[in-house]
């Protein structure tokens, strides 16, 4: 299979700027959702994982079902996984009493064994090898234990180390800069790279939604849920149709990696 066969058939976006801009707004809005889902409406984060869990469930199986990328279903089922990954981690660290700390460990090592099982399979956990089911069901897998991560990281990061939600959306934006700058001078792979970025934009996204929702009190804006989770996904829409969303070649292809990662 030749690089242009691999851009028809790959299911995921070109990594651009524009991708990045998107996946933050769309992590914040999963922050903000899954809130609006468990304590604005009183479920609780056992039913909202549910119900977020079946939503992410039916997106991937329709995004695996799907012939050619589809940026809309893309991005719902990003979107997806950004809310049930808050509900989940909010549960495994308050509900079970796991703790953001605990939470956060199991997180990773859950993250860390998709990422071994899915390089040990397919030779590579690179984007551009996301051109068939299974791939896809690693590929899906992965971000699902990566956003729940990252809300256990911003959770712990914004009120166990005192930063407060504004303080956690800038030590996580300074190191997505860090990462940014490792892209552009360093040789490190950028298939490393790509998924630290991926991980760090989760506890970013989830600061920033605390940051919108939280009370003033704890160190928030006071903006209704409900109307924060609006504006984000009419932002989202609106950049998903205004800007380029194609399929194409990624950070990390396994061409120009040579064995890397």
């Amino acid at each position: 299979m030749n690089d242009t066969q691999k851009g028809v058939l790959s299911k995921v976006p070109e990594v651009t700027l524009g991708f990045w801009i998107i996946k933050i707004l769309a992590t914040t809005l999963g922050e903000t959702g899954g809130d609006a889902v468990t304590m604005s409406l009183d479920l609780g984060y056992v039913i909202g994982t549910f119900i977020f869990l079946a939503i992410f469930i039916a997106s991937v199986y329709a995004q695996i079902r799907a012939k050619t990328f589809n940026a809309p279903l893309y991005w719902l089922t990003i979107v997806a996984t950004t809310s049930v990954g808050t509900t989940m981690a909010d549960f495994a660290d308050r509900s079970l009493g796991i703790g953001y700390s605990g939470g956060s460990a199991i997180l990773l090592a859950g993250l860390l064994i998709s990422l071994a099982v899915w390089q040990r399979s397919e030779g590579s956990v690179s984007v551009t090898t996301v051109i068939n089911p299974r791939t896809e069901m690693f590929y899906w897998a992965t971000i699902l234990f990566s956003q729940t991560l990252g809300t256990a990281l911003g959770d712990w990061m914004a009120t166990t180390e005192g930063l407060v939600f504004g303080g956690g959306a800038l030590v996580f934006g300074a190191a997505l800069a860090v990462v940014a700058g490792a892209y552009c001078v360093t040789n490190i792979s950028h298939v490393v790279l790509f998924w630290a970025a991926f991980i760090l934009t989760r506890p970013l996204g989830a600061t920033l939604g605390d940051l919108l929702d939280k009370p003033h009190a704890e160190g928030g804006f006071a903006f209704s849920r409900f109307h924060a989770s609006l504006l984000l996904m009419v932002l989202i829409a609106a950049l998903v149709a205004l800007l380029p969303q194609r399929a194409g070649r990624h950070p990390g292809d396994p061409k120009t990696e040579a064995g890397s990662a």
